[in-house]
């Protein structure tokens, strides 16, 4: 399988199993523990019954566990021997035959083994960092893992550690430089530390960094251990079915996984590291404006104290050190998509439920009133005080913007994850007469059409959907239903997210008669389709008009995860198609014209180019003057495309006049209003909206409805 290259952060990927426990093996949970077996045999029966496309469980599914869970407990083959894996490789096609016995051989020995070689492993990095690093030797190494084999011998094993200590090394050193250059530039008098003072302070701290990592990992126990293994069944189903320990089940429940309080971002693990999914529209760091979603953060500091390594962490331990109280700094070190490694300072706050629901602004372009609606999320019955829903707020919105003589619409959903089915089909009734909005189907069935059955129409002018790699889910359903009726122009990324599946938890005590608590499973059941009858699974939903983004020429979405199902499609809905546009296909045209021949869309198409050239770059130096090269080169070409962030425009966006009363007497929700305002001025992306907006115009003998 491959693993993404990270060359810039991998210095901190040190030791790499998210569950390595280091506690010995209990030996009558080995051989009689009730609970393992039968969770083995429950997880047999819900995947084959109940998953919407389940997978013969055989040699080849066997073969395909086995190589996912070595590569889970050590991907980057720092543990295992040769001798380890030729030892292990007799089970290689067992895996199914010992899932349908409840035979857990497999497992024991892979677990017993790693436990000996990661106890091992902590004499190793303790001696050779005792030892000062000779940086001026010409040395390499490569970190495509895909193609490393494991260390013959122990010898060999510890020259790998050796490697990946000293990589780790010089990147705090090479930081420890430069901070030493800053302060002489600060200060002429400033006497600087040698460059041998520096050397052991960074071996220092890449010590501590160690200790650090191998104490939190002895906090991990067994079940984390086996809820690994069993994550490698349910996921060689696809992404999306996964299992959940009792405790993971309980930290589900109460939506803690992946929410950031105090900075306004939702995070997921990516492998051993913690990456931004999304931010939340209005939150610190959505407007502090730094944060972006891909990005991984590596290491997190309360205010001015020393930061703290998370590469490694468990995601909810990353998320206790990242939040905090209303008005702390926290200062997140992360790697850019770009590859370049940046601090940035958030000062956290509430993040109000209020900036995740709809909210519009007014913009004049070319003598005409155009309204933007952002829609973060399709959302229902968030709180139980007021029961608000995207449709009903969308609805509204609307009705608020017609009163202001808005002439057109642009709604916004980038990096808008999705939310309710219903709501995602109700707001496409706003803008169409009553029709088909989505397909769903359940395994073996036949596709269930969910139609639009009220008449009314809210908004039926001219109409443009935002959208970029992001949008998923229900933001998918809409933009394909408006894009099938050709009710609006899609504009944005290449493709949306592609996730076109639907999940459903299961709690599995239901199906034993135990007095413990095996959990949960995560299981997909369900499939969206189109009208148009194709899936929008790994495929998303294709732009009309596809504007440059940075990352138009990478796997971002469902395509870039393990066993995603594939497209497929289903018989076509019956429907008909908007048709009371005038230039429907020549506005399309001359935005494709308009945006080939912008300055900064190509500027922004070369650095997505650039990026994906440098995506596989794994070549590590281990000589200061070439490490310090090689990054500065990287450093030096990522400037050439900073004029994008010089974009700005001459639009003026101003908040609906039902606002305005909200902003004089609130200043929060005021400075929240100037700051999505600042941030639509220099949005090139809004900009080009607009533009096909303005011109896109409705039949001569069509008539808007007014109010």
């Amino acid at each position: 399988m491959m693993i993404r290259k990270f060359k810039i952060l991998l210095p901190l990927l040190l030791v790499v199993s998210l569950l390595a426990s280091f506690k010995t093996i209990d030996n009558t949970v080995k051989n009689t523990d009730p609970k393992d077996k039968v969770l083995i045999t429950i997880l047999n029966y819900v995947l084959t019954q109940w998953h919407y496309e389940p997978k013969e469980i055989n040699d080849s599914f066997s073969e395909n566990v086995y190589n996912t869970f070595l590569e889970r407990l050590d991907p980057s083959k720092r543990y295992f021997l040769q001798s380890d894996i030729d030892e292990f490789s007799k089970y290689k096609l067992d895996i199914d035959d010992q899932i349908k016995k409840e035979d857990l051989t497999f497992f024991y020995l892979v677990f017993e083994r790693f436990n000996q070689r990661t106890l091992e492993s902590k004499k190793y990095y303790k001696e050779i960092l005792t030892t000062k690093f000779d940086f001026n030797t010409d040395e390499s190494f490569n970190v495509d893992y895909d193609k490393t084999q494991y260390a013959k011998n122990q010898n060999q094993l510890i020259q790998n550690w050796h490697k990946i200590l000293k990589f780790s090394t010089i990147s705090r050193l090479y930081d420890k430089v430069n901070d030493e250059e800053d302060k002489f530039k600060e200060d002429n008098n400033y006497k600087k530390k040698t460059f041998e003072t520096l050397e052991i302070e960074a071996r220092e701290t890449t010590l501590s960094n160690m200790d650090d990592y191998y104490a939190r990992l002895d906090e991990l126990n067994y079940s984390d251990w086996f809820s690994t293994f069993i994550n490698c069944i349910s996921e060689e189903f696809d992404p999306h079915t996964t299992y959940f320990d009792p405790l993971a089940k309980k930290g589900f429940d109460q939506d803690i996984s992946g929410k950031l309080e105090g900075i306004g971002a939702r995070l997921q693990k990516k492998n051993d590291y913690t990456k931004v999914s999304e931010l939340v529209s209005g939150g610190p760091a959505w407007k502090q404006g730094e944060l972006e979603a891909e990005d991984i953060i590596l290491k997190v500091a309360q205010g001015d104290e020393e930061p703290l390594d998370i590469v490694g962490m468990r995601l909810d331990k990353a998320i206790q050190f990242i939040k905090g109280k209303k008005g702390t700094e926290v200062r997140l070190t992360v790697k850019k998509i770009d590859g370049t490694i940046k601090v940035i300072s958030i000062i956290r706050d509430v993040v109000e439920l209020e900036e995740t629901f709809v909210k519009s602004t007014v913009v004049k372009k070319d003598g005409k009133t155009f309204g933007v609606i952002d829609l973060p999320k399709f959302y229902i019955a968030f709180d139980e005080k007021n029961y608000r829903n995207s449709t009903t707020d969308m609805a509204q919105e609307i009705e608020r913007l017609k009163k202001e003589n808005v002439e057109g619409l642009v709604i916004d959903l980038r990096n808008n994850g999705g939310g309710s089915l219903q709501t995602a089909i109700d707001i496409s009734g706003l803008f169409i007469n009553q029709g088909p909005v989505v397909q769903v189907k359940y395994r073996d069935k036949a596709a269930d059409i969910k139609v639009d059955k009220d008449s009314k129409i809210q908004w039926d002018g001219p109409l443009v959907v935002l959208v970029n790699e992001f949008s998923a889910s229900a933001s998918e359903i809409f933009a394909a239903a408006m894009q099938d009726y050709k009710r609006a122009i899609i504009i944005g990324g290449k493709q949306t997210y592609g996730k076109g599946t639907v999940q459903s938890v299961l709690d599995l005590n239901r199906y034993h008669n135990l007095k413990e608590d095996v959990g949960a499973l995560k299981i997909t059941i369900q499939k969206f389709y189109r009208i148009n009858g194709g899936s929008t699974q790994l495929e998303g939903v294709h732009s009309d008009i596809m504007l440059p983004s940075r990352y138009s020429y990478m796997d971002i979405g469902e395509r870039d995860l393990e066993n995603a199902l594939k497209f497929d499609k289903v018989p076509e809905a019956t429907y008909s198609l908007w048709n009371n546009y005038a230039n429907f296909n020549e506005t399309i045209n001359n935005s494709k014209k308009r945006v080939a021949s912008n300055k900064y869309f190509k500027l922004i198409d070369n650095n997505a180019k650039w990026l994906k050239s440098t995506q596989d770059d794994s070549l590590i130096y281990l000589n200061f003057d070439a490490y310090k090269k090689d990054l500065e080169h990287h450093k030096n070409e990522s400037t050439k495309y900073n004029e994008i962030k010089n974009y700005t425009t001459n639009l003026t966006f101003n908040s609906p006049l039902y606002e305005i009363s909200k902003i004089n007497e609130d200043e929060s929700f005021a400075e929240k209003r100037e700051a999505w305002h600042k941030n639509l001025k220099k949005d090139i992306y809004v900009a080009e909206a607009l533009d096909v907006l303005s011109e896109l115009k409705m039949k001569p003998q069509y008539h808007l409805v007014k109010n």
